[in-house]
């Protein structure tokens, strides 16, 4: 079938999909599911400029055809060593893959285990690679040129590199970012030129989530796309034609096991391996509060906050095929913390706190191996995208731990926040902070959304410099929601950086859709953050010395 054939086939189906009112999260490019991998690249441009949606009858698993391509499509090379390359993005991909030593040996371990070193890609992590790929194919498909805007919903590292990629070719980057993503991703992306626009950690399909927010952006500006890694067939093909074939070569063809955290990266890599190697078996990690992991009740779980940054899912992505995953395991934050900071300290690995997740399953995974086998693992990006997560004090690396450590935040005393809308006038602010014996508050929009703190001191010296409103002195240190089921041992590490934490909870709201058709009646429900408090270090000491007796 030809595209044009495709394109007049398809555009009744589209018309009749767009009326029939499903959201804007349900948008697949599931046309192209169906169809063999040497025919998309064709059928790119006319899919996402028909902007087909797929209704929930359509399985939202990954269903690509992976046949092999034509030859030359988009061929595995190393890159020739040269002393100057053009630009920074001839740096991507071509890690390096190392033996793990001690670690293994102090498990027990028979096998070799090996870790491929992602955070060695120019922006720090494996998603360098999904950032090229998916730019690349728009600019070869005609759907992108220099000067459109790139908006991308993330958790920050599949924003660092398409903001690197931006920043070479030419187009204007807007990066919507979860609050709870480090400050040093933050960082990253304003030196890159990035406008950040930062969004409540709540679930994916409510109206204030990062990828509710980047469609609404992208309908309000010109010229702006949405590559979507959760949807774009590049994502687990640039895994396929790259890095899959970058660990064959390492390995010399003998890869037993491989262990990875779950997206377009498992997809693309478990393809290519189970061709080349079908004795290869891939193992899949998904944080507890996810809900990835087969059987599905293996996702039972009372967590519902993830720490470790840029792993787990509130939905399944659509480049994802859970088929390719021969068996499962849940990690938890406080293992997969204490890895990282191992590696870091006993290999030189310095990888981030996703490496420590994969690391912390590997090397169970590993333990019926024998000697001569291999089990590769991925060591997704570097300690410097979350060093302020990572950071735990010395004493939680032993066993011994406070007896306080780990009871909850509801448990402390904590007084009714005053909240300051953002459309408050600085002289105002300092009026009312004094008036109510408050030395901070969180300025909080009318949705719900946190957009900073301001304290007397930041008041005063917006004032003096001139700024009207509240929301032009926002606090600009990293903000780090905290819940109440909680614990304190969490909130003295934030402590430790900041001056202070917002306590949020969860609320339960309902909306009802009139011009959307929905499962459970005429009424949608979903999870958003309330700010229930404000604690500092002096509220975590008050309990602690008065509760040391007790």
């Amino acid at each position: 079938m030809s595209p044009l054939t495709a394109w007049q086939d398809a555009l009744p189906l589209g018309k009749q999909v767009l009326h029939s009112g499903f959201n804007c999260f349900e948008v697949v490019l599931g046309f192209c599911l169906s169809l063999r991998l040497a025919e998309l690249e064709g059928w790119i441009p006319l899919i996402q400029g028909l902007g087909l949606i797929i209704c929930r009858k359509y399985p939202p698993e990954c269903s690509v055809a992976w046949a092999h391509q034509k030859a030359g499509s988009h061929p595995h090379m190393w890159p020739e060593e040269k002393k100057i390359l053009p630009n920074i993005l001839k740096r991507v991909g071509c890690t390096p893959m190392v033996r793990v030593n001690k670690i293994g040996k102090s498990y027990g371990l028979k096998c070799e285990l090996l870790a491929k070193c992602e955070y060695f890609n120019p922006g720090g992590s494996i998603k360098d690679r999904i950032g090229l790929r998916m730019v690349e194919d728009a600019e070869r498909a005609g759907i992108i040129k220099p000067g459109d805007t790139l908006i991308e919903p993330t958790s920050g590292n599949t924003g660092i590199g398409l903001a690197m990629v931006a920043a070479v070719k030419g187009y204007r980057c807007i990066i919507v970012l979860p609050e709870k993503m480090s400050v040093e991703k933050v960082d990253i992306l304003k030196a890159l030129g990035v406008e950040i626009v930062r969004t409540p950690c709540t679930s994916f399909d409510a109206p204030e989530s990062n990828i509710r927010v980047a469609w609404k952006l992208k309908s309000e500006i010109p010229n702006s796309h949405i590559l979507d890694q959760y949807r774009n067939p590049g994502n687990p093909l640039a895994h396929y034609d790259t890095t899959a074939e970058e660990i064959l070569e390492q390995c010399e063809g003998t890869v037993l096991c491989c262990c990875l955290y779950v997206d377009g990266t498992i997809t693309g890599i478990a393809r290519k391996l189970k061709e080349k190697c079908p004795e290869c078996k891939v193992i899949g990690v998904d944080p507890e509060g996810s809900i990835v992991a087969l059987p599905s009740e293996m996702n039972t779980t009372n967590t519902t906050n993830i720490e470790v940054e840029g792993i787990g899912h509130d939905f399944i992505p659509t480049v994802l095929d859970r088929s390719v995953v021969d068996q499962w395991y849940k990690c938890n934050d406080r293992d997969s913390l204490l890895m990282s900071r191992r590696l870091i300290r006993e290999e030189g690995l310095l990888c981030g706190g996703s490496s420590g997740s994969a690391m912390s399953v590997a090397v169970q995974a590993a333990k019926d191996l024998k000697e001569g086998q291999r089990f590769s693992c991925f060591l997704v990006s570097t300690y410097a995208m979350a060093w302020g997560h990572m950071a735990l004090q010395g004493h939680e690396l032993s066993t011994a731990e406070p007896w306080w450590w780990n009871i909850k935040v509801q448990k402390l005393n904590l007084s009714s926040p005053l909240i300051l809308l953002p459309e408050v006038s600085c002289q105002k602010a300092i009026e009312i902070l004094q008036e109510k014996g408050y030395d901070q508050a969180p300025v909080v929009a009318e949705s719900g959304l946190i957009l900073g703190m301001v304290t007397l001191s930041n008041t005063l010296s917006s004032v003096l410099a001139g700024n009207a409103t509240v929301l032009r002195l926002r606090y600009e240190g990293h903000l780090r929601p905290i819940g109440l089921e909680d614990s304190l041992g969490k909130l003295s590490c934030i402590l430790e950086n900041d001056h202070f934490a917002i306590v949020v909870h969860e609320q339960m709201q309902c909306r009802y859709l009139q011009q959307h058709c929905v499962v459970n009646g005429n009424g949608s429900s979903f999870m958003k953050q309330m700010v229930f408090g404000v604690v500092t270090a002096m509220d975590l000491l008050t309990f602690v010395s008065r509760n040391e007796k007790k």
